[in-house]
Formats: C-alpha cells, structure tokens, sequence
C-alpha cells in the first residue's frame, strides 16, 4: 500500500539541518573563551581535528565566569547547563582528583635532570630513567640522586586548593612541593607548606595548599643524598584533589574495585569484600566464595590458596585461676585459604596447659590470673608480692618487660602495607612466653609494627639535670633470622613531631643487645618495624624470616613500675619509705641535705658526703640554681711567673664553619656546616636546623617553645647542599646531629700532662693555644663510647675578633675516626687580656713650659680587653730659652768675677816688683850692703815712692807698658818716656 506525504519545505529544512548538526557534532567539542573584562565570554566549536571548518555552529554566548556546578554534576555544553552523572561515574563538581594511577593520567608529566656533575664530568645520562612509577594505587618516586619533578598544570577559574596523600620515610630523600604561576614564577610559600613532613614506616599524611585564580603549575619534586651505599626509600603520592575549576566538562568514570549506584554520585565507593567490579561499574560483582575470593575494593577474584603456616598464628591465652596458659592457634581472618585441598596445612592442635609464667618486674599477681602494677613507693621482682621500700630509699621506676604471656597496656602492635590492606586487621607482632616475636605479615612487604609509648621521664633526686645529663635509657635484647632480604628498624618519635630512624639492622643478626640513651625530658614513641623484602617467589617462606626481641627495658619512666629501690642518695633526704628532694646545690650528709661548697658541683649518686661535691672546671663556676657548674669564657694560666688571663666573650655566642665541598659517588656536591657554642650559657647554645623537615604544626612548637626538628647543643653538625647543586631554590639544611652537649674544661698544653696530636700547623706565637675538650653522651653504631669534640683557640692578631674555624687537612670532615673532631679556632679575641706588661710610655718634647707622656701598646700587640692604655699626660717643664739665659748670665758673672780678681792680683804682683827692684838698687849702692834699718820704709816713704814712681824698668814687659805704648803710637812718636827713680838724683833719663 502506497502512502504519499506532502511536506513542508520549511519543515524539511530543518529536519535536514538537524540531522546534518548531528551528524558534524561527532567531528568537533566546545570550549569556552578566556572571560573579558565584563565577566563574559563565548562557547565556540572546535574541531577535533585540523581540517575545514565549514559547517561548525555559530559562536554563542556563554555562561558567567563565575558558574559552576555542584559536586554529582557536569557541565553539558551543549545546553549549557549542570547535568547529573550516570551511575558509574562521579563528579566533584568544581574539583579534580585523581586516584587511579595504573599509568601516569594525562596532564601529568615527569621531569629529570641532574645539575650537578660534580668532579667526574657530565653525568646527566644517567638521569634519563629517573622518573615517578605509576604502581596502581600511588605513584613512587625514584630513589637514586637524581632530582625529578612531577609536573601538572590547571587553570582556575576562581581561588581554589589542592591536597594530596603521601608517605615520605626516608629524609636523605629531599622532597617539596611548590607552585608556580604562568611566567615561571614561584608562589609565596612558607616552609612548612614547601617542605614535605616526615612521616613513620607505613603512615600516610594529608598536605593541603591554598591556590590562586589563573595558572598554577604544581611541581612534586624529590632528589636523594646518597653519601653512603644505602638505597634510600621513595615518597609516595595518591590521592590528588584539585579544588577551583568552576565546572567539571565530563564526569569521571569509576575505577575498578569501586562503583557508584546512583546518578549524581560525588565519589565512588570501594566493593565489599568477596565482590569485584570493572571500570565505570554502578554495581559490584559477587564472586564464587567457595573457590575464589576478593579483598575489600578489588577489581577481581582470585582463586583461594591452600593454607600454609603463614595463614595462622599462635597465641598464649591468659592465665586462668589456677595459674595455667596455653598455646592456641587461630587463622589469620578473615579466613581465605582452603583447608581440605592436597597440599595444605591444618590447624595445630593446641598445647598443653602450662604454668604462667612470672609476672614482669614491677608487677605482681593478684589472685585473679592478671598481673598488675605495683602501688606507687613499692616494688616486686615480679615473683613476690609487692614490698614498701625502706627508709631512706627511694623506688627506681621504669619498665622492664621480659616475659611475653599479654603484650603490655603500654605497647600496641599492627601491620600495614603501603599497596595492599590485606594485612590491616592483623597483628604485627606475637607473643611467645619468653620473647615477642614478627608475625607472619599479609604478603610481602608488610611492615609489622611494635610501638611503645613512653609519656615523659622522672629522674631520680639525685641527678643533676644539666646539660647532657642522661633523663633515661631504653635498651631491648633482639635477634634475627632471615632466609631472604629483611630489615629492622628502631624509630622515636619526640613530642609527636616526626619519626626518625634511630637505628637499623640487615639480615640475621645473632642474640644482642643495643641501648639509646635519652638526653632530653619528652614524651617519646620507640617503634620496631620489621619488613622482609625481595622475597623469593614462594610467600610460604615468610615463616622462616622473623624478628624476636626478648626484652625490653625502660629507665626513669614518668608512668612506670619499681623492680627495687635504690639509696636517697646527693639529692634526697629520706622521709619515710620516700625520699624528699634537696634543695639544689645539696648532698647528704648524717641524712641531713648539706649544701656543697662554693664554685663545686655534685656528681653521679655513686657517693655520698662533701666528696660528692666536685670542683668546677678552670672556667666555671657554680650555678645553685641548676645544681651544675657553668662556663663564664675566662681562663687563667700561669707558669715561669708569668700570669695570663683569656676571656673569650669577645668571640660572639656561636661559631660557624662549612668546610668542603665533598661529592657523593654520583657526584653530588655537599657540604658539612658546624656550629659551635664555646662556653654554652642561657641563650647561646648551637642550634642545627632541618629546614627540609621543619614542618611541625604551630601547635606543637608553642606547646614546646623549641623549634621543630632542631638540635640544640654545644657543638652540632648540618649537611648543607647548596641550592645550584640539586635544582632546588634554596639550599638545604639536613641530617644534623649533636657532636657535643658536656663542656669537659680548658687547657693548656704546657698546664695539662696529656699530648693532642700534632694537628694543626705550629705557631711561633709566644701565647700558648688553649684547648677546649667536650663531649657527647649519645652511643652511635660507630662511636659506641660516644663522641668527643677538641677545640682549639689560638691568638693571631691578624685576624679578626670573630676570628676563623679551620679543620685538620688531613680529616678534612673535622674527624679522623668520625668519633673525635678537632677544630682550630684563630682569632683577636682568642688573645689573652692586657696588663701593665703590655704598653709602655713615650716623654714628649717641653712645648711653652709644658711636657706630654704619652703610652702605647707594644707591638706586636698579643692581648685584647684588659686594662686600657692610661690617658695622656701633661707636666710643666722648663724650655731651652730660660737656660739659655741663665747660663749666660752666670758666664757673664763668672767673667766679671775672674776679671777682677786678675786685676787684684795683678796690682798686687806689681808692688812686689818695685819694693824688689828698689831693693836690688840699693843693695847695688857703694858695693855695700844696706844697714839694717835701710829696709824699713820711713814715713811717708811709700805714697812718696807711689808719686813718684809710675813705672819701673823691668826686664819683663808688663800688660800696663803694653797699653801705654799702644797709646803712645797714636800720637806719632817713635820713643818711650821712662821715668827713673834714684835716690841720688830726680833727673830725667831720656832713652
């Protein structure tokens, strides 16, 4: 039968066009435009592949910037409008996330380099494996030296954030998280937002970071340190959620193991167990439970083993009212091997009922088949009921745990793995009478965990509490058997801040010991964890790899039980069957608290009396306060009647030296950074910092007051790699250690009889070195007597007062033997102080009546401080003028005083001349000799003869007839006048 249909030409216009819009919408998407200034943009068609564009609709406008959807929902482009998910698929709505990671999801990139190539060339090939593994459920990152970037881009359409899981367990594995925007620029971040925090074996941790609107590059960056042969462990991520999209353009379908029920789903739910579902499932799958079975969120089944040893465990029932226990064993639930298949194992029948055994030190047995601690001031070895101590004794508290019949309240034991929950409702850890001992784990891998908590230490009264003062000891008896790779690890974690490994141990180890002494006053967790690795393929082997710890024991714990009591002793009077604190400062003497002498400190409780009370060391004094000798930086040293006295104040709180670099065998350049606090003191002690995991919560470190993830101490060590080094932006600060926390004293090598050995180079320094000796109390693997620090100030006023720290050449670390470090110290202010002895003085010269003294150092100048230099002086003095003067004043006197008295005696010999000559004449006279009375001179003789004769002939030309005959030659004559005396005749004589 034939029908005809007139049609509408409009009508088939637009059924034509409709079909045609169907049929292109296969061949292209839509996408919105950036937003404009206004809030607004376009939904334009892109084609999915290059090619015509003919046929594409029309650009429209699109919704707000600001829209978005709500989680459940996606955004369908098409009506532009939020739509429901399908069942089988979720959205978040305005989120991202990402948590399946059988390859690496699209977006994500991995990136490798390798900076430094240190001294051995270009190693950047050996980078080229490096990268993140997708394992499933988490990615791994890599584990050599190599620094590797996990990179993914988002845009935001307003200010959103990300989160992510992750496990970081080994720090000499550097890991950060950082952002960046469009132009490579780096986000503002604080360190804790940076720096990922460490977290213990097996423990997940949540980091979130706020992000801006536009472009944020998320960087996961990792890079290792390897300065030993040991592999570190990676960091591991999962779980990556993105807030801030505005719109979600497609649901995401369902992983497989997960499944979501109903439309709108905002996330996935995980099958229950024995179920199974694929990709984008709404429902789970049940499996064949009598053949196959399925753990929690699995996305198959897999056929059930037959049982072995490792699908049980034992354990001892509690003891009953008769005193009795027994072994049992129970399968390891929920139950999936099969029992009655050729091949497997049965359940062992369980042991005989046996005697209990004691109870451990510190408890007893109250008649109801439990063991309890004993009542605060008693104590028990465990055997006994408990006792009071004795008078004048005190009890010695703490845990000792040697008998396994219940694991004690105060220890917990799980298992975990980081990629299979299957061993998460097991325990790590079994008891076994004499010892506790590694349960048979899940599968390989497993971390089978043992943790005791300790909430803080109570040391006896008669500890010092200095510095470096031991709070308590934890010390366990352990021994290991391992057919395959296994491993044990020792962990504390302080004040609930980050666990580090204290300790590990490889292979089999025969029965021993080990002890870690605790320095500080916390609350601590101690943890064991055991992990077998590189199994062979045969799981069943895992019984024959195990870890068994005897004993444990704990000293001064704050919650702990007495096992005895020890004597009241430096510190404590007794008081009863207690003790009562001493005031500070106080020994015990005739049970009476006696304070020690001034500038002495007590010792150890081994002794009692005043030789409990030792001195203080050359520099030290004693702090009543504390009970403990400290350092005030003045030393004094005397010899050949020479005095010196040093004070090292000038030389500032802390010292710093970074010697190296050094290169790890992949050539990774490192250096070591010291701090060093000379003599200690409130506020001056060296600080160590991890600024990789310095990430404590605000919290803890307000509830602390000491920065998170530092050492404090006298002398403390850093390994710095520098920021060029790794890629990353800063340089890093990590695994620093305490070398030093005792100040033993300061000497000389002429006052002390020990020899250091020959170091450093020699001085011709007339001032001797002066060596400072510390110690540290903490045991090492390596140091198992602890470690001890030399360091030497030496004077070189050439340098600076700060001065310069060098280590020996030779043990280029600052150790030889990585126990003992020795360092030189050159400075100024390692000068001893000035005296008298020191300067001298300079005499000016007298300048108008006045005399200057000056006084200046003797150079070279080899002290500091001390006496200063006396000021100036000024004194009155008499000038050059003035003497000058006096002295011919007194010439001039002397002159006129010689002159006269010439002229006196010149006179007087003048007479004498003429009473000789007249006698002469006359005695001439007649051949006779003059009468006797002819001598004498008759009156008025002589002013006669004065008249009459002025001069007499004399052989001798005198001074005066010189003069007149220089007179005489003025008037032009060529003769002498002489006028003669006779006493016959007054003529004249003309000649």
């Amino acid at each position: 039968k034939q029908y005809c249909y007139t049609l509408n030409p409009s009508l088939f216009l637009s059924i034509t066009v409709s079909m045609l819009s169907h049929v292109l919408q296969t061949d292209y998407y839509y996408e919105y435009t950036e937003c404009d200034s206004t809030g607004s943009r376009w939904r334009v068609a892109i084609p999915q592949s290059h090619g015509s564009c003919i046929g594409l609709p029309e650009p429209v406008r699109g919704t707000e910037c600001t829209f978005s959807c709500e989680a459940g929902e996606f955004l369908e482009m098409s009506a532009q409008e939020c739509t429901q998910c399908a069942a089988g698929t979720y959205s978040l709505g305005s989120g991202i996330r990402f948590d399946d990671w059988e390859t690496i999801p699209s977006g994500f990139s991995s990136l490798a380099t390798y900076l430094d190539n240190g001294p051995h060339g270009d190693d950047s090939t050996t980078c080229n494996s490096s990268t993140w593994f997708p394992q499933g459920s988490y990615l791994e990152s890599n584990r050599d030296e190599c620094t590797v970037s996990l990179i993914y881009a988002v845009h935001l359409k307003k200010p959103g954030s990300v989160s992510f899981d992750y496990q970081y367990p080994d720090g000499n594995l550097f890991f950060e998280f950082f952002i960046q925007n469009d132009q490579c620029q780096e986000m503002d971040q604080t360190a804790d937002k940076k720096w990922l925090k460490l977290t213990s074996h097996g423990e997940w941790a949540t980091h979130t970071v706020n992000l801006k609107s536009g472009t944020n590059i998320l960087y996961w960056r990792t890079a290792g340190i390897l300065i030993g042969a040991k592999v570190v462990k990676p960091v591991l991520l999962k779980n990556v959620h993105i807030e801030g999209v505005a719109y979600a353009s497609e649901c995401f379908p369902c992983k497989p193991g997960t499944f979501s029920q109903t439309p709108g789903s905002s996330s996935c739910q995980p099958c229950p167990r024995n179920t199974h579902s694929g990709h984008g499932a709404s429902s789970c799958t049940p499996c064949n439970t009598t053949t196959l079975y399925a753990p929690e969120g699995s996305a198959e089944c897999k056929a059930r083993p037959p049982c072995s040893k490792k699908d049980y465990f034992q354990i001892h029932t509690p003891c009953d009212l008769e005193g009795k226990t027994q072994v049992t064993y129970r399968w390891v639930e929920p139950q999936i091997c099969l029992v009655d298949v050729d091949g497997a194992e049965t359940l062992p029948p369980s042991g005989d009922r046996e005697p209990c055994p004691p109870c451990n030190p510190g408890f007893y047995n109250n008649d109801t088949a439990t063991c309890s601690p004993c009542p605060p001031g008693t104590f028990s070895d465990g055997v006994k009921a408990c006792e009071s101590c004795p008078a004048g004794t005190e009890p010695a508290v703490g845990y000792q745990y040697k008998w396994w019949n219940v694991l004690p309240a105060s220890m917990k034991t799980s298992c975990f793995n980081v990629g299979n929950s299957k061993c998460d409702g097991m325990n790590g850890w079994e008891v076994a009478g004499d010892h506790i001992r590694s349960g048979a784990g899940g599968s390989d891998n497993d971390y089978l965990i043992l943790n005791l908590h300790v909430p803080g230490f109570k040391p006896p009264t008669s500890a010092t509490g200095g510095a470096g003062t031991e709070f308590g000891r934890i010390s366990f008896e352990f021994e290991m058997v391992c057919s395959a790779d296994c491993e044990l690890y020792f962990m504390m974690d302080v004040n609930r801040k980050s666990t580090r490994v204290v300790a590990s141990w490889e292979g089999s180890k025969v029965r021993q010991s080990y002890t870690h002494i605790m320095t500080k006053n916390a609350s601590v967790s101690y943890t064991w964890a055991f992990q077998r690795t590189n199994q062979a393929s045969d799981v069943r082997q895992n019984v024959n790899n195990v870890a068994s710890i005897y004993s444990i024991s704990v000293s001064n714990a704050v919650d702990g039980v007495s096992s005895e009591c020890q004597t009241c002793a430096l510190l404590s009077q007794p008081s009863g069957s207690l003790c009562v604190p001493c005031p500070p400062g106080h020994y015990i003497h005739t049970s009476q608290c006696t304070e020690c002498p001034p500038n002495t400190h007590l010792t150890s409780h081994s002794t009692l009396g005043p030789e409990a009370c030792k001195p203080c060391g050359p520099s030290s004094k004693s702090n009543k306060e504390h009970s403990r000798c400290y350092s005030d930086c003045v030393f004094s040293y005397s010899e050949n009647n020479v005095s010196l006295s040093f004070d090292y104040s000038s030389l500032g709180s802390v010292g710093t030296l970074m010697n190296g670099p050094s290169f790890t065998t992949k050539g990774t350049k490192y250096y070591h950074l010291f701090n060093i606090s000379l003599c200690g003191g409130e506020g001056r002690r060296a600080v160590c910092t991890d600024n990789v995991t310095d990430l404590s919560s605000a919290d803890s470190q307000k509830e602390t007051g000491e920065p998170a993830n530092a050492v404090e101490t006298l002398i403390c060590q850093s390994t710095i790699i520098p920021s060029s080094g790794r890629g990353f932006h800063t340089a890093l600060s990590s695994q620093s250690i305490s070398l030093a926390d005792t100040f033993l004293g300061e000497y000389t090598s002429h006052s002390h009889t020990f020899s250091l050995p020959d170091l450093f180079p020699q001085t011709t320094n007339k001032v001797p070195d002066v060596n400072f000796f510390y110690r540290s109390l903490e045991v090492t693997s390596s140091c198992d007597k602890g470690r001890n620090v030399v360091v030497t100030l030496r004077c070189n006023p050439d340098r600076s007062t700060q001065g310069e720290l060098t280590v020996p050449s030779q043990c280029p670390a600052g150790t030889c033997d990585g126990c003992t470090f020795h360092f030189l110290w050159e400075s100024s202010g390692a000068c001893p102080q000035c005296t008298s002895t020191n300067y001298h003085q300079i005499e000016g010269a007298c300048k108008g009546g006045l005399q200057d003294t000056l006084y200046v150092w003797t150079e070279p100048k080899r002290c500091v401080g001390g006496v200063s230099l006396p000021e100036k002086k000024t004194w009155p003095c008499e000038s050059m003028d003035f003497l000058v003067k006096m002295g011919a004043t007194i010439g001039a006197f002397t002159a006129a005083l010689l002159f006269s008295i010439t002229c006196y005696f010149w006179k007087k010999n003048k007479r004498l001349e003429f009473k000789y000559s007249k006698l002469v004449m006359s005695s001439n006279k007649e051949c006779e000799l003059p009468g006797a009375d002819s001598c004498a001179v008759m009156e008025g003789e002589e002013n006669e003869g004065e008249m009459e004769d002025e001069v007499v002939y004399s052989k001798k030309t005198s001074l005066i007839r010189k003069l007149k005959a220089i007179a005489s030659r003025g008037n032009g004559r060529s003769y002498e006048n002489v006028q003669l005396n006779s006493s016959q005749s007054n003529g004249l004589v003309w000649g």
